[in-house]
């Protein structure tokens, strides 16, 4: 029994999609050839529908039956497809067999694609390390690492395993991580983690978590386990099917007592087929899967919409979300008789060489061409220095003006730095010029979108990697009450799962490879997809193509049209049913009227869910 059982499993997986379309035009054309007596052929046309579309479903019947005492759906669809076929109402047979089949594909239609996202957090995971010993440098595999050995990382390396820096000076990203937008510089006793990335310059660190016990690889495990997590929904007609199957078989059976009348019982087994209960869902989401798309959206999961319905909070990462994820220079002011164009005009040309993220954006937001300089040099982790029009101009961090006397600039950058700005000095001829203040910046739309999600009942949350002086002065902006600074991934995965555990279902909007655990965990992940990396993207349930926040307010109200939709979708299909039964009872409907009374609920279904394909909701759409 088990070897036929694995056997009708492997014939129901032959072909695929293609396979159940091509069934389905067949079996459609046979209907109309079979109604309309169209071609002569010496058997019903319908017997095509009949073995395509009907076969299948018996098997999975059956399949489902003999493997676990599954009853579904497919139960009941069997027994009136057997019943009309042994009384010789085929084309009643043959046409339940193509609506349950076109509901089927439509189902399968909304279903996840495969996703590679953990692989791709596995390809971040560096293959080698430079292992220092007995001081020569060999390069070996990155898990052969052991704690405490030492190892040297390169500019534009990507760090092996988790440690401490013991010498050298550089700036990290972090991105991985954190998710912040700014590289962070190190130097001797600060700590760094596998996966991010050297920009600068050299250092020797030693090792103090490898393998398994590395920041990369807990990301992976949490990634994995947030997904085996996340339960998915059953299809409604399945989660009925049992009472479905006991209530028709206990109707055909007592009209069959009472009656004497075969047909009668065969005629509600046909009518009690949930056609339109299995094609009220999957239709309904599939048009709001297209509204979606043509909003910006890349629904990724077929039950997302569904699940974002219910959601009560949405937890937003910061960098890259609700701000635009490069940092821009919003303040320029002189602490000499220097005019503060003229402090930007010497920052910009000494920055011009720079690769520092920083200096190119000092550079990106001067709006006139530096002039040249000479004799560029860039020391990590503190700035630049150069020559400018005969002038030696440094910019940076207070490390690489030490010899001078700031304290003016200084005192000016404090309330700067509280809001999580980062400030770049500069001195000409060793004389305090100013300073630039650089921010990541909110984006435009960010702070109406808030309001709009609040006006929906839904409660937004900051999570960000960032400190909370940056956290704190970003929300305020935008109207978030509740802040959650300073968190790595495993700390917004948590947090979510607290939410959970209240009974909130909750939303995750981020960006980064560090949100891809909370994207998992979240009932419902929101990728932007435009800035946002793969393995984000991948990780999520939908994406936002164009990362057009504005429109995060009509998707939540789109989900929950598309709730009313099904319900009222339902709600109609089974009214139909109970008439049709009460009509097939007293003989007033035979099996193939039945069968057609069926496929005119299922069109009109079908035609109730097409509506909101163009649906909007005016006061939810930000302009």
């Amino acid at each position: 029994m088990k070897k036929m059982i694995e056997k009708l499993e492997a014939f129901m997986e032959l072909g695929g999609f293609k396979k159940d379309v091509i069934f389905l035009a067949l079996g459609g054309a046979s209907l109309i050839v079979s109604l309309f007596d169209l071609i002569p052929l010496p058997f019903d046309a319908a017997w095509i529908a009949i073995i395509l579309c009907g076969v299948p479903i018996i098997l999975e019947a059956v399949i489902g039956l003999v493997t676990a005492f599954d009853i579904k759906a497919d139960v009941l669809v069997s027994l009136a497809l057997i019943a009309s076929v042994c009384i010789g109402e085929d084309f009643a047979a043959g046409e339940v067999a193509f609506i349950m089949q076109l509901g089927a594909l439509l189902e399968d239609l909304t279903v996840a694609k495969a996703r590679a996202g953990i692989e791709k957090l596995v390809h971040l995971t560096p293959q080698t390390a430079r292992v220092i010993q007995d001081g020569t440098e060999r390069i070996i595999p990155a898990g052969q690492v052991k704690v405490g050995d030492r190892i040297r990382v390169l500019p534009g390396e990507t760090v092996a395993v988790d440690g401490v820096i013991l010498s050298g000076q550089t700036s990290v990203n972090q991105a991985v991580m954190t998710g912040e937008s700014l590289p962070v510089d190190k130097t001797a006793g600060d700590e760094v983690s596998s996966g991010t990335v050297n920009q600068f310059g050299a250092f020797e660190m030693k090792a103090t978590k490898v393998g398994e016990d590395s920041s990369i690889q807990r990301m992976i495990k949490l990634v994995q386990s947030a997904d085996a997590g996340k339960a998915k929904i059953v299809g409604l007609a399945d989660r009925w099917a049992t009472w479905i199957v006991v209530i028709a078989l206990s109707a055909a059976g007592l009209t069959w007592a009472f009656t004497g009348e075969i047909i009668r019982a065969v005629t509600i087994l046909v009518v009690f087929c949930p056609c339109a209960l299995v094609l009220a869902t999957p239709t309904a989401i599939m048009a709001a899967i297209g509204n979606a798309t043509r909003h910006g959206f890349l629904v990724r999961e077929g039950d997302a919409l569904e699940r974002l319905s219910a959601v009560t909070k949405i937890t937003f990462d910061k960098t890259g979300t609700l701000t635009y994820g490069t940092p821009k220079v919003i303040a320029v002011k002189s602490v000499s008789d220097y005019t503060e164009d003229e402090v930007y005009s010497f920052a910009a040309a000494a920055e011009q060489m720079s690769e520092h993220p920083l200096g190119k954006a000092v550079v990106r937001c001067y709006d006139k061409k530096p002039v040249a300089c000479e004799d560029f040099k860039m020391t990590p982790g503190e700035g630049v220095t150069a020559t400018v029009g005969g002038r030696v101009v440094k910019a940076g961090n207070l490390k690489l003006l030490k010899e001078m006397d700031f304290s003016k600039a200084a005192a000016g950058t404090e309330n700067y730095l509280n809001e999580g700005s980062t400030v770049i000095y500069v001195a000409v001829d060793d004389v305090p010029a100013g300073y630039l203040v650089l921010s990541d910046t909110v984006r435009e739309e960010s702070r109406d979108m808030i309001a709009a999600l609040e006006g929906t009942g839904v409660q937004p949350v900051l999570l960000t990697g960032d400190n909370p002086n940056a956290a704190g002065a970003i929300a305020g902006q935008l109207g978030i009450r509740e802040v959650h600074a300073n968190c790595l991934p495993e700390d917004k995965l948590n947090c979510i799962g607290s939410y959970q555990e209240k009974g909130e279902a909750v939303c995750m909007i981020g960006d980064g490879i560090n949100d891809a655990p909370a994207l998992k965990k979240a009932n419902v992940g929101i990728a932007m997809g435009g800035v946002g990396s793969d393995i984000a993207v991948d990780a999520a349930d939908i994406a936002l193509v164009d990362d057009e926040i504005r429109e995060l307010p009509h998707l939540l109200s789109l989900s929950r049209r598309m709730m009313k939709t099904i319900k009222i979708n339902l709600t109609f299909s089974m009214g139909l049913n109970f008439l049709a039964i009460t009509l097939a009872i007293t003989g007033l409907l035979g099996p193939v009227i039945g069968a057609l009374v069926h496929n005119a609920g299922s069109v009109l279904v079908i035609i109730n869910s097409a509506l909101l394909l163009n649906w909007k909701q005016k006061q939810d759409r930000l302009d």
